[in-house]
């Protein structure tokens, strides 16, 4: 989020960053739901594309949402942390998590490029 959020947003206040630390790890360091990495490129969608009151059209931050999930589920075969986790540690697997952040930057930024063509 902080990567992308920054080239893509411009400056982010450290709350942001304090904002998006439990969604880390599969939520509060649970590895049992949502992958941070996919959390991140949500709220940096959000940030872009995102409501400022109900009355709002966030159509195009849902739809975004939605191609960033498909495209992450479609590449790395789950979007939850844990399933994730045993993949990266894998003999052969992706080394790191850093490994799947990278990705799912790449997979952010090649979603919003589409979204601006």
């Amino acid at each position: 989020m902080l990567v992308v959020g920054e080239h893509v947003l411009g400056h982010l206040e450290p709350q942001c960053a304090r904002m998006a630390t439990p969604l880390c790890a599969g939520v509060g360091g649970t590895y049992l739901e949502l992958c941070g990495a996919l959390n991140g490129g949500l709220l940096v969608i959000g940030g872009l594309y995102g409501r400022t009151s109900l009355d709002q059209d966030d159509q195009l931050a849902l739809d975004l949402a939605a191609r960033l999930r498909e495209r992450f589920l479609a590449e790395l075969g789950t979007t939850r942390c844990a399933p994730l986790r045993e993949k990266v540690q894998a003999p052969g697997g992706l080394g790191s998590c850093a490994a799947v952040v990278e990705r799912a930057a790449m997979m952010l930024l090649e979603s919003l490029a589409e979204a601006e063509a």
